[in-house]
């Protein structure tokens, strides 16, 4: 085994032999996400480094403390990009942290999540075991597709010592059309044009401005834009990163709900401001006046659920109280992989 490999292992089997909790941080870019932070730094960004990349094979293989600016530098020199476009929080993100987050970007709606390009993983459970799922190795536990799993599980199973994504080709054409539309009528267009054979691959709308990208082979862009209309935006990719990495004016807020809804869902009147992604199928929300209960109950009712994304005080919990099945699948899961429940407790539920 890795010399950090072990380092982690000796380490992890005295935390669970001791009870004493270890919250696993790379870059720590994401630290405001989620529940509260409990336990001691267990630091993942020594075991760093691309294992393997074959551009033919569209995929790369990297360890959990590689940050996520090296991985995106080496696919640009061959013209390939993660298509889920994770947030880049600062030069500290790691390729770990993006997979634990499961944090995905404006081209999401259209090119999948970060779940959806997940390959493999290797994981060091809490008896300090190292797992390996997807790729080469399957390994799964009661059905369950773990290499998957593990997106957005905030490093509650356990380390995510490595991963294998899916990569694509970066698009050989993109366009951005602008159009000025109120929230419901961006909303119709939004799920009128998702359903059409368009080469769309992201959507914003906010302050009666809808924003529509388009993405792919020149002439089926142009035939997109003839079709949709609208004003063709110049040089539009600062405000698609801005976006992306939520250094967007919009982002400057206290405090910030994320609701994810059905894309048809109805506009939803819960105070504030709201910028809308995904085709209608996230919501951001800020300068609610509405409580925490009544925005949950909103949301739900409409068939979806709310995330308090960034706020000071989260103690109406950061995330969506899970349905009784879901909570215990989930606790099922916590026992198998971290029977000692030392890693990052609180962090999720």
């Amino acid at each position: 085994m890795n010399e950090q490999l072990e380092r982690f292992r000796e380490r992890i089997n005295a935390a669970s032999a001791a009870g004493t909790p270890l919250r696993i941080a790379g870059g720590a870019s994401k630290d405001w996400y989620g529940g509260p932070l409990q336990g001691e730094v267990l630091d993942t960004r020594a075991y760093r480094g691309i294992v393997d990349y074959e551009p033919t094979e569209l995929v790369i293989t990297a360890r959990c403390g590689t940050p996520l600016a090296e991985v995106e530098a080496l696919l640009r020199e061959h013209r390939q990009m993660l298509a889920f476009e994770p947030p880049r929080f600062g030069a500290a993100s790691t390729i770990g942290g993006v997979v634990a987050s499961g944090l995905s970007g404006p081209r999401r709606a259209n090119a999948g999540a970060v779940r959806d390009f997940v390959l493999g993983a290797q994981l060091m459970d809490g008896k300090g075991e190292l797992l390996n799922f997807g790729g080469q190795v399957m390994k799964n536990v009661a059905g369950y597709d773990v290499s998957r799993l593990l997106a957005g599980s905030l490093g509650v199973l356990g380390l995510i010592t490595q991963v294998s994504l899916k990569v694509l080709p970066l698009p050989l054409v993109e366009t951005t059309l602008r159009f000025e539309l109120d929230e419901i009528a961006a909303l119709a267009r939004m799920n009128e044009w998702g359903g059409q054979p368009l080469p769309l691959s992201a959507t914003c709308w906010h302050a009666g401005v809808l924003a529509v990208r388009l993405s792919g082979a020149e002439p089926a862009v142009q035939a997109a834009m003839r079709r949709l209309g609208g004003e063709v935006v110049a040089d539009a990719a600062p405000f698609w990163n801005a976006l992306r990495d939520q250094t967007h004016a919009f982002f400057d807020a206290g405090s910030l709900w994320r609701l994810a809804l059905p894309p048809a869902a109805s506009a939803q009147i819960l105070g504030g401001e709201q910028l809308i992604e995904w085709g209608g199928g996230q919501r951001w929300l800020k300068g609610a006046r509405a409580d925490a209960a009544a925005i949950r109950r909103a949301v739900a009712a409409a068939g979806g659920h709310a995330t308090l994304y960034r706020a000071a005080d989260k103690s109406d919990g950061a995330f969506h109280p899970p349905a009784a099945a879901i909570a215990r699948i989930h606790a099922r899961l916590r026992a198998a992989f971290d029977p000692a429940g030392i890693f990052n407790p609180g962090r999720l539920y």
